[in-house]
């Protein structure tokens, strides 16, 4: 379905719902307003569509294939030494957190290795004794924890004297003045100063080799040559011997400081002419391209060595420290420059797939909880009681929102009103009423102490059908999930007579991201 405005998607949809009563065989008529088909590429195949595919891929936190099925990195425990692999909760799904929190109970963990998901054996390994030698430590695994895709994970916390290095001659990571690009997820709110925190191209012997002899993203609030503006943090360039916020040494005024929680930083450099910085909020929006032009003087050519470096600089860390402080929940490293429309598709899919602070809300009784939609076009669009009726819809909520459309987004969890084991969703800001079905509809009606009604108002909490959050089957119709579709809410097959019930992106439109409450 194509993003309507909040108000012309109640004409839409109240439109759309007389259509489906007169004519539910009127399928064509639906069909232009129906279900909006999900996302079925990650970040890498998104590259590979474009002609770019991804050399290095590194994630704590979900898989960047749809495919991938294997480890995203591993923890060794205090207690024992003992190391484990974590991996994906399903293919091309998040990290298995439940995994880290098992096997490290009741002592630390670090993580020691972030495994390449290409399959090209460009794995990062932590640079100290035990790792691949050097002076610093691996991150401990559990300092940050966060939601994503509705599921909980681990964030790779670097703070100054941890650092990760890789090195594969044969991994196809591009040296000399073969184009690239990368990108990574990042944190504006904990970085510092210290040289550097880097994610990228890096030098094979840990030294400082000379102009052009790196090529990472670094992100940070160290002011290389001088005269910046603002406080940072900052998406710039390490092409080695400098921090390059643009194609000189001056500052380039164009740059902006990213503090939000979760940052896109993009670089390009096709090794001889050009380059190009971008940064974006990884919640919402769209890229802005902080620098695109020529490569700085003395780095054109470039002499990339193919090792890569992240949480550090390319001349750290055999007998020194890193200094740098950064956060990494994914990246990835490829072949040739991108395209922006391809930049732009992957900004869109980390958008997409809902990176939030803290632990994912719980589906417990008494929690307040918002329930977002995961459908590729309505990322943005919560469940919700529409004010002008008593109808249950989908609809943008953000901070700019009235207070009102926040609090009918918001839901009050209860045990379920027919079985304790599932829930019931109460209105925080109509107390007594509760979601339910009629006639596959769903609806915010008070309760009237019916055995009918209990049962019509109380769902089943599972794993999400499309592998994320969680999806709510009905109590009384357990074929049927509460799903979205043309904007309305229904309890929904996946394949039926109803129009609702078409199979094409029902698993999508039938899985939901609990979140912080709007109220």
């Amino acid at each position: 379905m194509l993003p309507v405005p909040g108000s012309g998607r109640r004409l839409l949809r109240r439109l759309l719902a007389s259509l489906v009563t007169l004519a539910l065989t009127v399928t064509g008529i639906l069909a232009l307003a129906g279900p909006s088909q999900a996302a079925t590429q990650e970040p890498c195949d998104l590259y590979a569509a474009g002609g770019t595919p991804c050399v290095a891929a590194h994630s704590t936190t979900r898989a960047l294939f749809a495919s991938y099925n294997d480890p995203l990195y591993q923890v060794q425990r205090a207690s024992d030494g003992t190391s484990q692999d974590i991996g994906v909760l399903s293919a091309g799904g998040v990290a298995n957190a439940a995994a880290q929190d098992s096997f490290c109970a009741g002592t630390t963990c670090t993580i020691t290795r972030l495994y390449d998901q290409t399959g090209g054996g460009n794995t990062l390994v932590y640079q100290g004794p035990g790792g691949t030698g050097g002076a610093d430590t691996a991150a401990t695994a559990n300092t940050e924890a966060l939601s994503v895709a509705g599921q909980k994970a681990y964030a790779l916390h670097i703070n100054p004297g941890n650092s990760y290095f890789a090195y594969n001659p044969a991994g196809g990571v591009p040296t000399g003045s073969s184009p690239e690009g990368e990108y990574m997820i990042t944190s504006g709110t904990h970085a510092n100063g210290g040289c550097c925190f880097d994610y990228g191209n890096t030098e094979t012997d840990h030294k400082a080799d000379g102009n052009g002899a790196m090529d990472a993203i670094n992100f940070s609030t160290e002011c290389w040559f001088g005269g910046c503006s603002g406080t940072g943090p900052w998406v710039q360039a390490d092409l080695e011997n400098g921090l390059f916020s643009g194609g000189g040494r001056s500052w380039n005024p164009a740059q902006v400081s990213e503090t939000s929680d979760f940052v896109t930083a993009m670089l390009k450099n096709n090794g001889t002419t050009l380059m190009a910085l971008k940064g974006a909020d990884a919640q919402a929006g769209s890229l802005t391209q902080l620098y695109g032009g020529a490569l700085p003087s003395g780095y054109n050519p470039m002499h990339k060595q193919g090792a890569i470096i992240l949480g550090s600089g390319g001349d750290c860390c055999q007998t020194n420290h890193n200094d740098s402080a950064g956060t990494f929940y994914e990246g990835a490293m490829v072949k040739g420059y991108p395209s922006d429309a391809t930049d732009a598709a992957v900004q869109a899919n980390i958008a997409a797939v809902g990176y939030r602070t803290g632990s994912p809300a719980p589906l417990t009784p008494g929690s307040r909880i918002s329930l977002r939609a995961t459908t590729a076009c309505c990322t943005s669009d919560y469940l919700r009681h529409d004010d002008a009726d008593n109808k249950a819809v989908i609809s943008a909520i953000s901070s700019a929102s009235s207070a009102t459309d926040k609090a009918d987004a918001t839901w009050i969890v209860r045990a379920g009103l027919a079985n304790s084991a599932c829930i019931s969703l109460e209105s925080a800001n109509a107390a007594g009423s509760y979601l339910r079905h009629y006639a596959f509809e769903l609806y915010l009606d008070p309760n009237d102490g019916t055995g009918q009604f209990a049962a019509d108002a109380t769902f089943c909490p599972k794993s999400g059908n499309s592998g994320t959050g969680y999806s709510l089957q009905s109590f009384n119709y357990p074929a049927k999930y509460v799903r979205h579709y043309a904007f309305t809410a229904y309890v929904a097959g996946d394949g039926g007579s109803y129009a609702w019930d078409a199979t094409s992106s029902w698993a999508q439109d039938t899985s939901w991201l609990t979140t912080a409450a709007w109220s």
